[in-house]
């Protein structure tokens, strides 16, 4: 893009935005990610056709991750935002670190090391100066907690990061950073990437219940479909141009699941979920996206995308959102069936529902 070039002009449309956790950054209610796609089996124009279409409708959140693809994801993304113009100041960039994209010692993990010059590297491949978010992709066992708020921190020194974040941490390893945090005067992360859908909600709705409360922790869901599973393109079989055909290898134990009597039931309730979906004019997809949406600690639902098709598709969750009414949460609730228990209350009576719980 030439210096001095007319840029794309960002229109939110009638996108949502919410806080991401306790900071004041706004985030698109649905956001477009890159794992499995975007640099994967989606490259050259079609990625910007995606990323074009994303931000049209209102999309200016695009995540990914340094081991994405093996970098090319970031490569691609960075491409794409300097081919079609678009204002840094619009966009919220967001990327991970964990596994890097070489073997060695240090080429990996959490380390200062790794934490350092793996995102001066994430930055070169996207062709940006600093990202909105930098996210642990996992926590490292091996490294000491300090270690890790420590660099991050340095890294958001440096300008790079504007905040960091976790991934598929786990309560106590989230509690501990904010813990070493607070006593360093440090900035704590201020959301966890995490699984959240229909068929898993255990962690993001009973294990981090208490950092919702305590900290104002957010969320940036993946796989809010289940990897498909809850669109019902699987009701019949697994389809040729599907995300477990392409990455067969990848989702094995999740294909050799649905032909057993635990995932055929899984099955089943994605055919009564349809009929919910028929009943309030919409897809199941929307459904499932609505659904996560609805919950007030997601603050955005990651879409991944093959076509822009798709995203558009994805997208009609937005009005789907409204129609969930108690008596449709009910209704859903159950046919999962698997909402998770609340914490034990040994026989204490309830307390009185309009004070403090």
């Amino acid at each position: 893009m030439l210096s001095g070039a007319v840029k794309r002009e960002f229109d939110p449309k009638n996108m949502p935005f919410r806080r991401l956790g306790p900071s004041g950054l706004r985030v698109p209610l649905f956001s477009l990610g890159g794992w499995l796609t975007l640099g994967g089996t989606v490259k050259g124009d079609p990625v910007k056709e995606i990323i074009q279409t994303a931000f049209d409708a209102g999309i200016n959140m695009f995540d990914t991750a340094e081991v994405y693809a093996d970098g090319k994801s970031e490569e691609e993304m960075g491409r794409v935002i300097k081919e079609l113009g678009l204002r840094r100041t619009d966009l919220v960039i967001t990327t991970k670190l964990f596994w890097g994209v070489r073997k060695g010692p240090n080429q990996s993990g959490l380390s200062r090391k790794h934490i350092i010059e793996g995102t001066r590297e994430s930055l070169q491949r996207l062709k940006l100066d600093y990202v909105d978010v930098l996210f642990a992709h996992r926590c490292d066992i091996s490294v000491p907690m300090e270690e890790i708020v420590r660099a991050f921190n340095w890294v958001i020194q440096q300008g790079w990061a504007l905040y960091w974040a976790t991934s598929e941490w786990s309560a106590r390893e989230i509690e501990e950073a904010y813990r070493i945090a607070d006593r360093l005067r440090l900035i704590a992360p201020i959301a966890e990437q995490c699984q959240h859908n229909m068929f898993h909600r255990e962690r993001p709705e009973k294990e981090y219940e208490a950092l919702y409360r305590t900290e104002g922790m957010g969320t940036t869901v993946w796989s809010p479909l289940a990897s498909g599973l809850l669109t019902g393109k699987y009701n019949n079989g697994i389809p040729e141009d599907s995300r477990l055909a392409n990455h067969s290898n990848f989702f094995k134990d999740t294909i050799k699941s649905l032909k057993e009597p635990e995932g055929q039931a899984k099955i089943q309730k994605v055919r009564e979920l349809t009929k919910i979906a028929e009943e309030l004019q919409t897809t199941p997809a929307a459904l499932a996206l609505a659904w996560v949406a609805k919950n007030p600690n997601t603050s955005t639902v990651i879409l991944g995308a093959s076509s822009p098709k798709q995203v558009m598709e994805n997208l009609k969750a937005i009005y789907v959102i409204p129609k969930l009414t108690d008596e449709v949460m009910e209704k859903i609730e159950k046919i999962l069936d698997n909402k998770p228990e609340g914490a034990p209350t040994y026989g204490r009576p309830a307390l009185d529902e309009f004070g403090r719980q």
